[in-house]
């Protein structure tokens, strides 16, 4: 249907092909720029073969729910990548799927980097709102405290409605996890709701089934005015047809200030 459309509007330089993206487009390589759309482990070989010395590849390359977007360079055959940010891309199926070395374990459900001691790696852009692990993210910092040197992240917004978030997605198994505990330490200044009633800071998990369906969600929260740091937690069923969860923290279009330390997720019982 892409290359019908291509067709009516008469362009002629654009060119479509059907076909396992880690093996590229070995026939119309050399290639000056590649952009890859979805997220394999690691770069295909095939790519980087069909890239051209000096050219660039963009490609979001991890484990299937930790993943960074990455600008690569070919030097001498080989790539110089610069990570840009972390992100969460629907995986590369095929070859790339097939040679996964490093798989999620959805009947033990975590958080990366949830204490935010996971620094940006060297040579990052955006290494105040780079924060490892969590992809999105909008109006945020990873905060480096001098007095306690915990770091944790702080949401600020001035305008009502207007996004200020951090998400993580996870793999978990309705029907292996009947519980988890989500957890948290948090700190409010001057918190309002935006223009919306349900627009209010909390940490919020969205529950999907295999084909992403929206299963609903739970939350701790919502939280409001200022606060210092206090602990919160809640238990919340898992629906059994769950195999992905989104977890956000954030505003959500709430004015004011909060900052999220030592956000868990952990599994309750066998």
């Amino acid at each position: 249907s892409a290359a019908e459309v291509i067709k009516d509007l008469k362009l002629e330089n654009v060119h479509t092909r059907v076909g396992d993206g880690f093996k590229g487009w070995p026939e119309a390589a050399p290639f000056d720029k590649i952009i890859v759309t979805c997220s394999p482990e690691k770069v295909p070989q095939p790519l980087i073969d069909q890239l051209v010395e000096g050219g660039m590849m963009i490609v979001p390359v991890g484990e299937r729910y930790q993943q960074t977007m990455y600008r690569m360079i070919k030097k001498d055959g080989k790539l110089e990548r610069q990570a840009l940010r972390p992100t969460l891309f629907v995986p590369m199926t095929g070859a790339a799927e097939a040679s996964r070395e490093r798989l999620p374990d959805p009947k033990n459900p975590r958080l990366i980097n949830g204490d935010f001691s996971q620094a940006p790696p060297a040579g990052a852009t955006n290494q105040v709102d780079f924060v490892p692990g969590w992809y999105y993210g909008r109006q945020v910092k990873r905060i480096e405290d001098s007095l306690s040197h915990a770091p944790y992240v702080r949401f600020e917004n001035e305008t009502p409605g207007l996004s200020s978030h951090l998400l993580q997605g996870i793999a978990i198994d309705g029907t292996s996890v009947g519980t988890i505990r989500l957890a948290t330490r948090y700190r409010s200044d001057g918190v309002r709701r935006g223009d919306e009633a349900d627009q209010l800071p909390a940490i919020v998990i969205s529950f999907y089934d295999g084909v992403r369906a929206d299963l609903g969600a739970e939350m701790i929260g919502p939280f409001r005015n200022s606060r210092s740091w206090r602990d919160a937690s809640r238990l919340i069923r898992v629906p059994p047809r769950a195999r992905e969860a989104i977890v956000r923290i954030g505003l959500f279009g709430a004015t004011g200030v909060i900052e999220f330390d030592d956000v868990e997720l952990k599994k309750v019982g066998d």
